[in-house]
């Protein structure tokens, strides 16, 4: 093997781990106490706003023909590879009884299906024990119906929190896809609706950190969090783009089994500076991250295996890169 690829993929997944610890923000609701003032679109657009947003699209092109096929040449990631394919039996159980572990955890804490959303009648509390039951129960039929509970549990959040707050978190209507097409024809096309669903959470909630930056720069402040020589607002800007991009990765389908051991080590981490809220509003994650970490893409046809050589796909990775991020940042800011 090319001696020089593997130091650069070395080098690339060091970049990636000493840089993640900045998603310790990832949901700046629950921890900053300022009001969300948003940021001026021109303040937004900035001279390093564009620049990082062209380098990265660069850098993600350049990820899909040389760093990923040097990563899976390698010997270590290959047996690791193997030794973990055979446990994607497991990954249903695993969502399956994570969702109800998660449940149980936001039940006693009293929230639904984050810290900032307090339970505030006891209906609500009925159904989600509800849901657990159903859940744990080895039943398919029990599982579909405890699906179809979380569901009205998520429309009526939806209700109280809206559209665009709940988009934070998005991944569970992925999870109650999944858990509703299991031993189905459509069975198949519940994991990779849990990439895309995971994937633009992340995305999502990455926008928040670049149109209300205040509330980001009030918990770097407030919270002691490293920036590593950074201004606060530069690193707000930085820390944002980490977590888009990760996000945009899951939904591609780049390197997503690394991806979810560095987010999980990551949210781990960020444990220690957070404390309970971080667990209880990061648990459903964790599980979704174990069954990415054992499931890779194996069964994901991801949007860029549409195009056969490499410099297509170098195209479609930088060209997709900028829509996607124009696209959630339009959006965002026009109606959040």
């Amino acid at each position: 093997m090319n001696i020089s690829r593997v130091r650069l993929t070395l080098f690339l997944l060091f970049f990636l781990m000493v840089l993640t610890p900045m998603l310790a923000e990832a949901h700046v609701k629950w921890f900053s106490e300022v009001d969300p003032v948003k940021e001026d679109i021109e303040s937004i657009l900035s001279p390093l706003f564009i620049g990082l947003t062209l380098f990265i699209a660069v850098l993600l092109g350049v990820l899909t023909l040389v760093l990923q096929p040097t990563i899976d040449r390698i010997p270590l990631v290959q047996r690791i590879n193997a030794y973990l394919d055979r446990y994607r039996i497991s990954s249903r159980y695993i969502l399956k009884y994570g969702t109800a572990i998660a449940l149980i955890v936001q039940a006693v804490t009293g929230s639904l299906f984050a810290p900032e959303f307090d339970i505030i009648n006891s209906g609500i509390m009925i159904a989600i024990w509800a849901a657990i039951i159903l859940l744990l129960i080895p039943v398919h039929y029990a599982t579909k119906a405890g699906a179809l509970v979380l569901l009205g549990l998520f429309i009526y959040q939806l209700g109280q929190a809206g559209l665009f707050h709940m988009l934070d978190y998005g991944f569970y209507l992925a999870i109650i896809g999944v858990l509703l097409v299991g031993k189905t024809k459509l069975e198949n096309w519940g994991f990779p609706f849990l990439y895309l669903g995971t994937g633009l959470s992340l995305c999502w909630v990455a926008i928040e950190k670049w149109v209300y930056p205040v509330m980001s720069v009030d918990i770097i402040e407030r919270h002691g969090v490293p920036t590593f020589g950074f201004a606060p607002e530069t690193f707000v800007v930085l820390a944002a783009f980490i977590e888009f991009v990760v996000g945009y990765l899951l939904i591609v389908g780049i390197l997503n089994r690394m991806l979810a051991f560095v987010l999980t080590l990551i949210f781990i981490s960020t444990t220690m500076l957070f404390g309970v809220t971080e667990i209880i509003g990061h648990l459903m994650i964790h599980f979704i991250l174990i069954i990415f970490i054992i499931e890779g893409v194996s069964f994901y046809d991801p949007p860029i295996k549409i195009h056969k050589s490499r410099l297509d796909q170098f195209i479609f990775i930088f060209l997709n890169f900028l829509f996607v991020l124009s696209t959630f940042l339009l959006i965002y800011y026009r109606f959040a």
